[in-house]
């Protein structure tokens, strides 16, 4: 079982020239459509006279959501190649957008696959990569006076809380990586009065 996954440890940028036209490829980890939206937006702003925004992302582990686009670029000559990219580095939750500045001359198709393709592999070596948990989600329940003993339980197995409610009776909801998950349930449940449960 995989109990990983990669992506990007922060955001890079890199330049390809060919014949006149400039590729600026941007990377970034991303986390969902909407962030992925603002980061377009702030390239659009930063860049008015270029002339086309492609980008390629693949988010999440189950393989079936990302998307690409080729920005008025012949179809299939700047998206695809760029999202071919990403895959070959085994990557998710990864955005890729190149900002083109046409030079004049037209590159062909061949050449503009060339072109999105190098400016996005560009980036990405120069890009560090981090592995990060895949984490399978809990929802607790126990008393107040238990709160110190399950949060040394959640500290010691590196899980990460993202929701929770500190009152008489406390509710949590954590994420439990996902290759040490057994052994800190097992752990948890040993805390007197503590409810556990499986979460999507």
């Amino acid at each position: 079982m995989t109990t990983y996954y990669t992506s990007l440890q922060r955001s890079g940028t890199a330049e390809y020239k060919d014949r006149g036209s400039k590729f600026l490829a941007y990377a970034y980890p991303v986390s969902g459509v909407v962030e992925f939206k603002k980061l377009l937006a702030d390239l659009k702003k930063e860049h008015p006279k270029a002339s086309h925004f492609c980008f390629a992302y693949r988010l999440g582990l189950d393989g079936i959501n990302f998307r690409v686009s080729d920005d008025g670029e012949p179809s299939g000559t700047a998206g695809r190649p760029m999202l071919g990219q990403i895959d070959s580095k085994q990557l998710t939750d990864t955005l890729v957008v190149v900002v083109r500045y046409f030079g004049g001359t037209l590159l062909g198709v061949p050449g503009l696959i060339n072109a999105y393709k190098t400016a996005a592999s560009l980036v990405l070596q120069v890009t560090p990569f981090v592995q990060k948990p895949i984490l399978a989600n809990y929802h607790l329940q126990f008393d107040y006076t238990q709160v110190n003993e399950v949060m040394k339980v959640l500290r010691q197995f590196d899980c990460i809380t993202t929701k929770q409610e500190i009152n008489l009776f406390c509710t949590m909801e954590v994420g439990i990586p996902a290759g040490r998950a057994e052994e800190t349930v097992y752990k948890l449940k040993a805390v007197a009065g503590l409810t556990i449960q499986h979460s999507n």
